[in-house]
């Protein structure tokens, strides 16, 4: 056994002595080609130093300590090949260097000291290659799964070469933490592994090209690499246990040992066969260190822009619509919970749903609520206890083509549901595929509760502005009643008088013109639209004054002769009447009432005074120019003010008003000079 075993060492030490020779010949000057020849020249020293070993009977420490640094720079080649790092600047400050070199350093020096001063301390030398080999072990297979098809085919005889070895020493060092001890039938084994493994270490140095490889790190990848150090650390633990039993087994310990490593390696096998860890590790390491298999942006903007180009003025289509297109499929259906507790079809596409189809949904409305899942009733079928507590007819939901059922959440209540059909042997739903569908369900039902708002606002604004006609229909109305009523009030005393007749008569046509503009507006149920021509502003405040005279107390005015101005001349009208009419209702008999009209800066100001009862500054600011707010009770609308202000704001003007209470007020109005004709 020993002469086979130095035969093997004195082949692996000549191997890569011709091959040490080639690399000198090829003058690689690279990082790469530095690292490949220092690992080169440590493991010749590495296998001529075992090949004499048994001879010369020097300790394997040499060999130990040899093969400590020949790991570590097979490790830094592959991170480099990994990185493309080409420089040794590159190389000293890479941040994955320095975390190896840390660990490497401070394990190294850790159970090397162990060695030297702790009993039996080499138990801990076994343990430290067990663990390097497997680091390496790791990042071959990283390297391997993450690299383009063409540099598969150039690394593909190095990851062999190494990987064999690696795998070989793994399994030498992991027997002989376990039982404390080299096995020595293993160990002679090993220089013929590291012999063959040299001509693909030779391969891939000429096919790859300054040793730089274009990775991409997949989450397959970390699965398997994952997978693999789970392994590892399991049988490090293993290990760890097979030296308890030994070092407490006495006599028993060989057997103990042996019989233990063969029970957890079959509890690891049937560990890693079974498909839940499998899927749970899977799930975790995509979930926590990977991009999602959707990209949520483009996700997002993609349901957003069919949102916008859908052409169904329909939202209920619109949402189911974009449900089915995230899964790529044609059968939907959205049905909504009423508050009656009963479902309703609001839309199906290529389904075949009736409201007796829709019974079921009441226990899967109890589930959802208390779990908030995406039932996939095709997993419901198969996986038992998938969805406990669920109790769901799975033969008729089948005969119905209802495959997936996406709750719908609004204020955290069920709205309502998506069901969806899926193709053939389609799979089943992942998490991934949950985590979208609950996304988008989210966006949509934020969209649907939009939409319904949108609806239930334009009804109100209808009865709303239907509303706001007829109120600025009445105030018309009540207006010319006034006018009528201070005919009648009057009429006794100037019965006789033919100024009081004319007057009236020209009272009267006003009403007149003013009834017929408010039954148009009736028949067309719309507020008439304004028609300006031009006016003589003094000619209409008096006018207006005199009209409103009637009552006391009497109005003054102090009006330029020539001021015309464009305008909507009834609103006009309408508007100073109105206030005026404040103004003396405001004003005892015994009162004053004032009208000023001027022009001043290119501006019409017109400014009406008096000395009433006046107001609070609060009243001013939060109530005066609130529409329907009035302090007439049922005798105003609360529209008088605030149609005066629109209207001269509307022209482009101001409305300012000050005023004290028991001392008056001032409402000034002005116009741009643009209006001034």
């Amino acid at each position: 056994m020993e002469v086979i075993g130095t035969s093997g060492y004195f082949l692996a030490s000549l191997s890569y002595l011709v091959f040490i020779l080639l690399l000198l010949a090829a003058r690689n000057k690279t990082l790469s080609g530095g690292l490949i020849l220092l690992a080169a020249l440590l493991v010749f020293a590495s296998s001529l130093t075992a090949a004499l070993q048994p001879k010369q009977g020097f300790s394997l420490l040499i060999i130990m300590a040899i093969e400590t640094f020949k790991l570590a720079v097979w490790s830094l080649l592959i991170i480099c090949t990994q990185a493309n790092i080409k420089t040794i600047n590159e190389f000293v400050n890479h941040p994955k260097i320095k975390q190896y070199l840390k660990v490497w350093a401070g394990l190294s020096l850790l159970c090397w000291g162990a060695v030297f001063f702790v009993p039996d301390g080499v138990k801990y030398l076994f343990s430290l290659f067990l663990l390097f080999n497997l680091w390496l072990l790791v990042l071959l297979e990283q390297l391997y799964r993450n690299a383009e098809v063409k540099v598969k085919w150039a690394i593909w005889t190095l990851i062999i070469a190494l990987g064999m070895s690696t795998v070989f020493d793994f399994i030498v060092f992991s027997q002989a933490a376990m039982v404390n001890q080299l096995d020595f039938s293993y160990w002679y084994a090993r220089g013929y592994i590291i012999a063959i493994g040299m001509p693909f270490i030779l391969i891939s140095t000429r096919r790859i090209k300054n040793w730089s490889v274009d990775v991409f790190v997949s989450r397959e990848v970390v699965f398997y690499s994952s997978m693999l150090l789970i392994s590892g650390l399991y049988l490090l633990l293993l290990a760890f246990a097979g030296y308890v039993i030994n070092y407490f087994g006495g006599t028993w310990g060989d057997v103990v040992s042996i019989a233990f490593l063969i029970l957890g390696g079959g509890v690891l096998a049937a560990l890693l066969a079974t498909e839940k860890l499998r899927k749970e590790v899977k799930v975790f390491i995509t979930k926590h260190f990977f991009a999602n298999k959707y990209d949520y942006r483009v996700e997002w903007l993609k349901s957003i822009e069919q949102l916008e180009i859908n052409e169904s003025d329909n939202c209920y289509h619109k949402a189911t619509d974009i449900i089915c297109s995230s899964l790529n499929i044609h059968q939907g259906a959205l049905i909504k919970k009423m508050p009656s507790g009963q479902f309703q079809l609001l839309y199906q596409e290529n389904f075949n749903l009736a409201q007796e189809d829709l019974s079921f949904l009441s226990a899967v409305d109890d589930f959802c609520m208390k779990h908030g899942w995406i039932i996939d009733i095709r997993e419901l079928a198969l996986v038992e206890g998938s969805y406990p507590e669920l109790s769901v007819d799975v033969q008729q939901c089948g005969k119905k083509n209802i495959d997936i059922i996406i709750p719908i959440f609004m204020n955290k209540t069920v709205y309502g549901f998506f069901l969806l059909a899926m193709p053939a042997k389609q799979e089943l739903l992942n998490w991934e595929d949950r985590d979208l569908l609950f996304s988008i369900s989210k966006q949509l039902s934020n969209y649907l509760s939009l939409n319904e708002a949108n609806e239930r606002l334009a009804e109100s604004k209808q009865f709303d502005a239907f509303n706001r006609m007829s109120a600025f229909l009445v105030h018309d109305l009540k207006n010319i009643q006034a006018q009528l009523a201070l005919i009648n009030s009057n009429a006794k005393r100037h019965r006789d008088n033919p100024e009081f007749i004319d007057d009236v008569f020209e009272t009267i046509e006003s009403a007149t013109s003013r009834l017929e503009k408010v039954l148009t507006q009736l028949r067309n149920k719309q507020v008439a639209e304004s028609s300006r021509k031009e006016v003589n502003v003094a000619e209409l405040i008096t006018e207006i004054v005199n009209q409103r005279n009637i009552q006391l107390p009497m109005i003054k005015m102090d009006v330029l002769p020539e001021v015309n101005i464009a305008i909507d001349e009834d609103t006009f009208s309408s508007v100073l009447n109105h206030l005026l009419q404040n103004a003396q209702e405001a004003t005892n008999d015994n009162g004053w009432v004032t009208i000023n009209a001027q022009t001043c800066a290119d501006n019409l100001s017109i400014k009406i005074s008096d000395n009433g009862c006046g107001m609070s500054e609060d009243f001013i600011a939060n109530r005066l120019f609130k529409p329907f707010d009035t302090t007439k009770g049922n005798a105003g609308m609360g529209i008088g003010v605030y149609e005066a202000k629109q209207f001269f704001e509307g022209l482009g003007g101001l409305m300012q008003v000050s005023s004290r209470e028991n001392e008056g007020s001032v409402f000034t109005m002005t116009i741009p000079c643009s209006k001034l004709s």
